[in-house]
């Protein structure tokens, strides 16, 4: 088995009136996603309403980091609130698309789009 290296993974987070604002830079996978689980519980916990996942800077994205996603929607929204997933990166998006988890997640182009609207709109799709 092949040694996992150091954890990949920063993040940073931010609060935008009752949004909490979870920015990401670096792989979402099975070593770094109980990071991600952590950080999105403590902004729930915290008191966010709407949660905004800027995975902007994201360069790998595996079946268990989409499972935390989901798990934080779901959190997010028995509160009542929107989560949204900032997405540019062709390949981060593809596998939004494939999983059919973009019909799912409210998928942004920026977090100013994130924060500004709540309400679904045609959302970036990977080219295929």
């Amino acid at each position: 088995m092949l040694d996992s290296g150091p954890v990949d993974l920063d993040l940073q987070t931010s609060r935008q009136g009752e949004a909490g604002v979870l920015s990401l830079r670096g792989e979402i996978d099975v070593y770094t996603a109980p990071l991600l689980r952590q950080a999105l519980l403590d902004l729930i916990g915290q008191g966010a309403r709407d949660v905004v996942v800027d995975m902007g800077e994201v360069d790998f994205l595996d079946s268990t980091g989409l499972g935390v996603l989901v798990e934080g929607l779901k959190r997010v929204k028995t509160r009542g609130g929107e989560f949204s997933i900032v997405a540019t990166q062709d390949k981060i998006l593809k596998i939004f698309d494939i999983t059919g988890l973009n019909k799912a997640f409210l998928l942004r182009g920026s977090v100013e789009d994130a924060l500004g609207s709540s309400a679904p709109s045609s959302a970036p799709t990977a080219e295929s």
